[in-house]
């Protein structure tokens, strides 16, 4: 006779499991998933009310809301992973509104016959960066699809935040004469994926800087409350990210190539592979705008924290009724900067 109890189900080998399709059936074996990996790793309040949907409570201030995609290949990589990658990413895109980011609401669309050990590294890295950046992941959904109809997992997160009183940072604020800072070295994350996607050994390891911004753009409204524009330059780089702020503000921008601070290891490497560190991904990264009178204190500011410990201050904002982003080279003269055209680097977050 079995001593097996009715309904007994065995624990799921995190070592040597894999995803199959009753994951992603709504069935015992999703239930199991959910319970015995997803919701220990993000355990709060919130996701421990079991239901379709978190009831949140949220401070005074505007609502601010965020989603992002991540499709990062390969998913581990130097200085991070597909799991990290899609907080920091949701985070920094509501910090970039000038809001403090509170909730994530987190989907996985898994493919049959990823190793579980797999899942619960990805899965504990998303818990370690959600901690880090004080913020909750508060409801969530799974779905499977079959073997080679995914790329092991792909992420949607989306986030939640307030806008404190007296802020009100937006993309068409910057105004002719404003100051255009960086908050470090930029390049970092592209070149970092591609590095390790082309296996190419360097002599000087790049990690990708991967990063939730939301405390460094806290201490940069408290130093400015007015700041105008916040922007991280993620897919496009710093050029197309410009572009997009110069077309929305109706305005120009001049910068200054000598002052576009960039790794010497990052920069040879772009050189290696015929790419412009200006276009290359970055995703712990942001630029401000700023009135010029207040860029000095908020350059101390940033350069006060440690993820913006390599900023500076780059260019201005001008008027330009063709909104050409312009950069003067280190050697004389000036050039456009384009809108990136076509893709660079695929499948870089």
């Amino acid at each position: 006779m079995s001593t097996v109890r009715p309904g007994y189900v065995r624990p799921l080998d995190i070592k040597n499991g894999r995803i199959d399709l009753s994951h992603g059936s709504g069935g015992r074996a999703m239930a199991q998933l959910v319970a015995e990996l997803f919701r220990p790793a993000f355990d709060n309040e919130w996701l421990a009310q079991g239901n379709d949907g978190a009831s949140l409570a949220l401070p005074p201030g505007r609502l601010v809301m965020a989603t992002d995609s991540h499709v990062v290949s390969p998913l581990f990589f130097p200085g991070g992973d597909i799991g990290s990658l899609s907080v920091h990413g949701t985070v920094n895109d509501v910090a970039m509104c000038g809001a403090t980011p509170l909730y994530l609401a987190a989907g996985f669309v898994l493919e049959e016959g990823l190793p579980l050990a797999d899942l619960a590294r990805i899965v504990a890295s998303m818990a370690a960066a959600a901690r880090e950046a004080g913020v909750a992941i508060v409801t969530g959904d799974t779905k499977v699809v079959e073997r080679g109809k995914g790329d092991g997992v792909f992420i949607t997160t989306t986030g939640v935040g307030v806008v404190r009183e007296g802020v009100h940072v937006s993309g068409d604020a910057a105004r002719p004469g404003d100051r255009i800072l960086v908050s470090g070295t930029l390049g970092d994350h592209g070149v970092a994926i591609m590095s390790l996607r082309e296996n190419l050994g360097f002599e000087t390891a790049i990690q990708s800087d991967s990063a939730a911004l939301n405390g460094l753009v806290a201490a940069m409204l408290d130093a400015v409350p007015a700041l105008h524009c916040l922007r991280d330059p993620t897919r496009g780089g710093l050029a197309t990210t410009l572009n997009e702020i110069a077309a929305q503000s109706g305005c120009g921008m001049l910068v200054e190539e000598a002052a576009i601070p960039v790794r010497p290891a990052v920069e040879a490497a772009c050189e290696f592979l015929g790419l412009d560190p200006l276009y290359v991904a970055n995703e712990g990264k942001l630029i401000a705008i700023c009135a010029p009178e207040d860029a000095p204190r908020l350059l101390a500011a940033m350069r006060a924290h440690p993820l913006g410990r390599d900023a500076a201050d780059i260019g201005e904002v001008v008027a330009d009724p063709h909104h050409f982003v312009q950069m003067r080279a280190r050697f004389g003269g000036r050039r456009i900067v384009d809108w990136l055209t076509g893709d660079q680097l695929p499948r870089i977050c």
